[in-house]
């Protein structure tokens, strides 16, 4: 009966799906505090799990099947989703040019390995493909250095849309051509099939797609709705024309993507695949290995393992060493553009397992696979931190959104959302300290919630709570000396309202609350904090302050890399601190291995960029290195009365989230903070 009962559980859906969310939710943090990647700590559970050990999992089951197949159809939307369309168009010919090298010369080295092992020319062809493409997994790190704007970066990262799309288009074809008789009328038809589905997807879903988002204004939940139906219905039609999902997910990922934008709804999207789907899908994967069959592999197999990593890693340098040739790298650059090109995640994965199941590829093969995954998503970004530090960082002549009196109006304006009483007080004082220093005015905002019907009773009570918060600003105002622009705002979503006023009274800063740690709920269907930044013409900050306003004497502001948003935050600590006759501290954490020579090489590059941002109250920068920015950070603002920090996160275009310095840091810190929204 124990047995039985045992097994009842085990194969219920729901411990399938209770254990797979536990794996998501405890494993890739184990591993990442080992240094490893997370995903590498999924696939290590699905073996844990899988037949070969626990047995907890079956990789045949319908459950499991189910989430595997949508987390693969996620991945790749993800990846469609994430490329920078925007960089690509910067830098198109030579984004081109390098895609085509960094696919063609793998392409090209993977099928002579899989002729060298004897494979047939359609396994060796897709054995190349699985070499071909790229995972961006050292993006966080390039973005720390300062070197985005560096155009070798900016060709790889535009390289991307090349190599996934033509690595799914050779799959496509090896796959349809494995599973059918071939005949060059065939391959012809195949070829033109999918082109013409592929426009169709990429014109016709990205037109829809404007025109939904257009009539629907700011549903989110029906733009999540239509994003999630798009990509799965894409995902149909490619299997209608006998391609597998994973490429119709992929180009509907490109169609909307400047339909989404940076909008709350890309985030939910991306939410929801990192946090449950494409999990599964790296637990799935790693029930498929035969861990027997594993170890025989790189016992008895290992010529063929090697031959694909080795061939991966030279193939990359040999297409990253021809473009610097043809357009004029530098070695750094050269080896930034290398480093960044190694890792294979989210299309490899994918379309490897692809090939596993329909019999393309041995297991043997799979198995390589599995270890090049391993390989280059761990050593792609130790190369990418070790070569992109040798690069210059982009702190000359950026052009900056500045914290200034607009030229439309003489007077210097802060709209302050009054809505919560427990931080009203502090709000306006800060507001008032800014203000007084240009001689601008406050707007405390109260946003009514709108009806169908502008007789609702609740409206009334709306109007009636908005203008007692106002008249109790008021009054706060007047004590203070603080010029006042009260404002009343009805609008059906509270966030859209406070960006709607700013914008209508071209309101140079919007200052806000900060309420509680944001939770589930708050992550999945966003805040109103998050909606404000998002939506917001000037930038954001958000206050927590523990102290009065005009206590705040030392102000400290960490600084990841000479950008322009992070020059944009020091210029407000330069506002704050001529109101409030404060210190500031320009503090960053720099890697360990730095001599004191680069040490005092890069305050001078910041004192620089500081100088030419119009920056011109004496500030002192501090350089230290640590290898935990978050701890270092916290150590020190121990000393400090106000932390300013910046709001950006990163995830990689595998979907995973790479963990946030400002997200660690304001959960523990003990002292008063602003997080100051960027552009």
């Amino acid at each position: 009966m124990v047995a039985e009962s045992i097994q009842y559980i085990t194969e219920n859906p729901i411990f399938t799906f209770i254990l797979l969310l536990l794996v998501s939710l405890t494993i890739p943090p184990i591993f990442e505090r080992l240094n490893l990647p997370g995903l590498v700590g999924l696939l290590f559970a699905g073996i844990i799990l899988g037949e070969n050990a626990l047995g907890l999992l079956d990789s045949e089951s319908e459950t499991m099947v189910l989430f595997s197949e949508v987390g693969k159809i996620y991945l790749m939307f993800v990846a469609g989703l994430e490329i920078n369309l925007a960089e690509f168009r910067k830098t198109q010919d030579r984004s081109i040019g390098f895609g085509f090298l960094t696919f063609i010369v793998p392409l090209t080295m993977g099928t002579v390995v899989g002729l060298s092992f004897d494979f047939g020319w359609n396994a060796a062809i897709l054995i190349g493909s699985l070499l071909a493409s790229h995972t961006l997994l050292g993006y966080p790190i390039i973005n720390r250095l300062g070197i985005l704007n560096n155009e070798s970066v900016t060709v790889t990262i535009g390289a991307t849309i090349f190599t996934d799309i033509a690595a799914l288009l050779v799959l496509a074809i090896c796959v349809s051509i494995h599973q059918g008789d071939f005949s060059t009328a065939s391959l012809v038809l195949q070829l033109a099939l999918l082109v013409g589905y592929g426009a169709l997807v990429l014109f016709g879903l990205s037109w829809l797609g404007r025109e939904f988002f257009q009539r629907n204004g700011d549903e989110e939940g029906n733009q999540f709705l239509f994003i999630l139906l798009a990509v799965f219905l894409a995902s149909v039609g490619a299997q209608v024309i006998n391609v597998d999902k994973i490429v119709g997910a992929f180009l509907a990922g490109l169609a909307v993507n400047d339909v989404v934008g940076k909008s709350p709804v890309e985030e939910k999207i991306e939410f929801v695949g990192s946090t449950l789907f494409i999990p599964f899908f790296f637990v799935g994967m790693g029930l498929l290995l035969d861990i027997p069959a594993f170890i025989n592999n790189l016992l008895y197999e290992f010529p063929l393992t090697f031959s694909i990593v080795g061939g991966l890693l030279l193939s990359k340098f040999i297409a990253a060493a021809i473009a610097k040739q043809i357009y004029r790298y530098s070695w750094a650059e050269t080896l930034t553009m290398w480093s960044l090109s190694i890792p294979q995640v989210a299309a490899t994965l994918a379309a490897a397992l692809v090939g596993f199941r329909v019999g393309l590829i041995s297991e043997s093969v799979f198995n390589a696979v599995i270890v090049l995954m391993l390989v280059t998503s761990m050593l792609g970004p130790v190369l990418t931190r070790r070569f992109g530090r040798l690069l210059p960082s982009s702190g000359k002549d950026i052009a900056l959104t500045t914290v200034k009196v607009s030229p439309s109006t003489d007077r210097f304006k802060i709209v302050v959302p009054i809505a919560n009483p427990s931080t009203k007080d502090y709000l306006l004082e800060a507001a008032g300290l800014l203000t007084r220093i240009r001689q601008g005015v406050v707007m405390p905002v109260s946003i009514v919630t709108g009806h169908a019907h502008m007789d609702d009773p609740a409206v009334m009570t709306g109007i009636n709570r908005s203008q007692s918060l106002l008249q109790e600003a008021i009054a706060q105002g007047e004590q203070l000396q603080i010029t006042m622009q009260p404002k009343i705002r009805i609008d059906d979503d509270v966030a859209a309202g406070i960006s709607r006023v700013a914008r209508e009274e071209n309101a140079n800063l919007i200052l806000m609350g900060w309420g509680k740690t944001e939770g589930l709920k708050a992550r999945l269907l966003g805040t109103l904090i998050h909606n404000v930044c998002w939506s917001a013409h000037c930038p954001v900050a958000v206050v927590r302050l523990l102290d009065d306003p005009k206590n705040l004497r030392r102000i400290m502001v960490p600084f990841k890399g000479i950008s322009a948003q992070n020059l944009q935050m020091v210029q407000f600590a330069e506002l704050l601190a001529i109101a409030n006759q404060a210190e500031v501290t320009v503090f960053h954490v720099c890697e360990t291995w730095m001599t004191k020579d680069q040490r005092n090489l890069l305050k001078a590059d910041l004192e620089n960029a500081l100088q030419n941002a119009g920056i011109t109250t004496k500030m002192q920068i501090r350089i230290i290195r640590y290898h935990d920015v978050a701890k270092a950070i916290l150590h020190d603002a121990k000393d400090f009365d106000l932390v300013i920090l910046h709001s950006t996160r990163y995830r990689t275009a595998g979907g995973l989230a790479v963990g946030d310095v400002t997200t660690k840091i304001s959960s523990q810190i003990q002292t008063s903070v602003v997080i100051f929204n960027e552009l």
